[in-house]
């Protein structure tokens, strides 16, 4: 294996080879432009049964000379630390509730053999950190939490939170450390956070640990937003290592061991709505508090400090009229809450978890977890298969961030009163929320001028996209290529084939429509509607997740009879009258122009600026998560390179092969439930499911299909693809994906 692996480094040029650890090579040394053959058919895990070939290759492979390393220069100010209080207790491990403090010591618990699964140099940088800093073995000891930089102080914010709607008391970081705040060459402040890092005294009886598939998730969407041009905290390293923690990915009563893994992550500052929350008293409803209720001197404390340090414009011109300058502060929280919830819907993002608790005051997006790019079109589209109510949906994304603006109102009402800012709620969000969203629809549309028609033609897009279940990323970044009238580019009859061939097929709409509860959960709630409906209501997110599946049953039903033929000629007429509406309204703006030619060059410029040809669908990190899994992480930097050019054609998305996934999905049996007899009533019901009358006919119409609904739920088949092009319409068994 030594001289094998040595003879496969030769043949590179100009590449220092040297080791982060006993089993992973230099990151520089796998670069895709040196050889990305030796990233990918080299074993490297099995190198570490071979206790001295480390110190053998250290030896023959000369490395760069040892010198200080930058990180052991950081400077570190840790503002938070000395502005705000801090709890007393030197215990770092155990959970407890922390009162009248805004962080807790902490110290991250080390992990065995850590090792570089990716990092952004991009994001480094904003700490002064080279590539020459980060390719040592120290940074990933200083940046996996197993050694502490001079200076670092690491600890735990304390906060509360609002979670699916409900008041759940404190909650704190459970997960993530604070590290404190570098100073770069520029005068910057950046806070730095290890998440995954361990116990923290807000655990809540979990054990602090993170694992590879949803580190590897975090790492890519925080750097992908950024490349995107969407405000957002960044992600500078992903580490894993030999130390497990056991996970159960679905709460299926299917538990395994996974990796520790751990994220750097980089933002001004890590402040949210839930920061503020400590303050509340008793909710009426779940009867919890916050742990620092009634004190009034912390709640202006942390606002000072926090108006001061992220929004000193509004410090210096209001710091004597303090009632002013924190109505200030919110309504500059409200405006950049409702610009960012109209960037994620204008790129198709669904954040999946908006509690307040994942709100930044700054108007960043934080804390990625079950989120989702959609692929097919679907207003109602969840990305959160724990999210069974549909509360965190990509169409309820506004909503739900300005309810989360309303609580932020009432968290800090003691210094600003509710009848000076929830008028200013009104006024600023939803005004802010369309001029922002059809401001970007209108560039998205290559359109250069204001047009009264315009939100009409966004939403009759929309509709079509919905309706023909059409891509909602290539849908657009498509639609540059389609010619003005008198221009050049693709004609009409083209752009339909194209357009429909990026449309969801007959089978792929019929597949979505297979049950994702389990079996005996759907059976026992129909029989409680058709015992003692009154009982639907005391049953909460579970009795939505069955009309849910009720609604599935009356799609397929819809469906079964129809082929792919009749589909696609229906896709082509709904398409081509919105192109002739909207190429009508191109023609009147470009008939305005003298220079017709230059006016279509700006518009494919505006256009491609704004669509990103690649974005980190679900089934892609999801192929580079079963890699890394396997001790391979080539596609997790190769994916990452990706990222970094979401806009460009001029970068070639190669083929890769898909390796298997397990989907739980079955056509046949699919089918059969959703041609079951009866499932008409059960659309009905389920539109009446909030009063949950007429629960007892839809028992009535799904009965008949009990067993096919447990077949459907309990076959688990496995798929597999390959020379699957990651700007193309993804493959079918891609829909099935989900993330908890």
């Amino acid at each position: 294996m030594f001289g094998r692996c040595l003879t496969r480094l030769r043949p590179i040029r100009n590449v220092r080879i040297c080791f982060l650890s006993k089993t992973e090579p230099c990151y520089c040394c796998l670069s895709q432009e040196q050889d990305p053959t030796v990233a990918k058919t080299c074993p490297l895990a099995s190198l570490n049964t071979i206790k001295s070939l480390h110190t053998a290759i250290a030896y023959f492979c000369p490395c760069q000379p040892q010198k200080e390393l930058r990180m052991r220069q950081l400077t570190f100010d840790n503002q938070a630390l000395k502005c705000l209080p801090f709890d007393p207790s030197d215990d770092v491990k155990t959970q407890r509730s922390v009162p009248n403090a805004c962080f807790s010591k902490a110290q991250p618990t080390p992990v065995e053999n850590p090792v570089m699964v990716a990092y952004s140099s991009s994001a480094l940088a904003l700490l002064g950190l080279s590539v020459e800093d980060i390719e040592t073995n120290e940074a990933v000891e200083y940046f996996s939490g197993n050694k502490i930089m001079k200076g670092s102080e690491p600890a735990a914010h304390c906060y509360c939170g609002y979670q699916f709607g409900l008041f759940s008391g404190q909650l704190g970081d459970g997960a993530a450390m604070y590290l404190g705040e570098v100073i770069n060459d520029k005068n910057e402040r950046w806070e730095i956070q290890l998440k995954g890092a361990g116990l923290t005294p807000f655990s809540r009886g979990a054990d602090g640990r993170k694992v590879l598939r949803s580190s590897i998730r975090e790492f890519l969407c925080s750097e992908a937003f950024y490349y995107l041009g969407i405000p957002t905290t960044r992600a500078g390293t992903c580490i894993t290592s030999d130390s497990t923690v056991v996970r159960d990915i679905f709460y299926s009563g299917n538990p395994r061991q996974e990796k520790c893994t751990i994220v750097l992550r980089i933002a001004p500052t890590f402040l949210r709505f839930g920061s503020f929350e400590i303050f509340k008293a008793e909710d009426d409803l779940t009867k919890r508090s916050g742990p620092s209720t009634g004190n009034k001197e912390l709640l202006f404390q942390l606002l000072d400090y926090s108006v001061k340090s992220f929004y000193p414009e509004i410090w210096s011109e209001h710091q004597n009229d303090k009632q002013q300058m924190y109505l200030n502060f919110y309504k500059e929280i409200v405006k950049r809450t409702a610009k960012l919830v109209a960037a994620w819907q204008c790129v198709g993002w669904c954040h999946g978890v908006l509690n307040t608790d994942n709100m930044s005051i700054l108007g960043l997006t934080i804390d990625y977890g079950p989120f989702g790019f959609m692929d097919r079109f679907n207003d109602d589209f969840i990305c959160n298969s724990s999210d069974g109510e549909g509360r965190y949906s990509y169409s309820k994304q506004p909503e739900i961030c300005k309810w989360n603006c309303r609580k932020l109102a009432e968290d800090i009402q003691e210094a600003v009163p509710l009848d000076k800012t929830l008028p200013e709620l009104e006024n600023i969000f939803d005004k802010t929320f369309s001029d922002e969203y059809f401001g970007m629809m209108k560039k998205k549309l290559g359109f250069q001028k204001d047009h009264k028609e315009l939100n009409n033609i966004v939403k009759d897009l929309l509709k079509t996209m919905c309706s023909t279940g059409a891509d909602f990323t290539n849908t657009f970044r498509f639609l540059s290529k389609l010619a003005v009238p008198g221009g050049e580019g693709i004609g009409i009859d083209e752009a339909l084939e194209y357009l429909v061939s990026n449309c969801s097929t007959i089978e792929e709409l019929k597949a979505d429509c297979h049950l994702r509860v389990d079996a005996r959960d759907f059976n026992l709630i129909l029989a409680i509607a058709q015992t003692n409906p009154d009982i639907l209501t005391q049953l909460g997110p579970e009795v939505h997740k069955v009309f849910k599946e009720l609604e599935r049953i009356e799609n397929a039903r819809k469906l079964a009879d129809r082929s792919q033929e009749e589909k696609e000629q229906s896709d082509k007429t709904e398409w081509k009258a919105w192109l002739e509406q909207y190429l009508q309204l191109l023609q009147t703006e470009a008939s305005e122009e003298d220079d017709l030619e230059g006016f279509c060059k700006k518009r494919v410029h505006l256009m491609n600026s704004i669509n990103p040809r690649f974005v980190l669908r679900n089934y892609i990190a999801e192929n580079a998560i079963k890699a890394a899994e396997a001790g391979d992480f080539f596609e997790v930097r190769r994916v990452y390179s990706l990222l970094q050019n979401p806009y460009t054609d001029n970068i070639e998305l190669d083929e890769v092969s898909t390796n298997r996934l397990d989907i739980s999905s079955n056509t046949d049996n699919t089918d059969q439930a959703s041609s079951c007899e009866g499932a008409v009533a059960a659309a009905a019901a389920a539109a009446a499911a909030s009063s949950c009358e007429g629960a007892v006919a839809a028992v009535a119409a799904a009965s008949s299909c009990e067993g096919a609904v447990a077949a459907a739920v309990e076959d688990s088949s496995v798929y597999s693809s390959s020379g699957i092009s990651y700007d193309c319409k993804p493959p079918s068994w891609a829909y099935d994906i989900r993330v908890s």
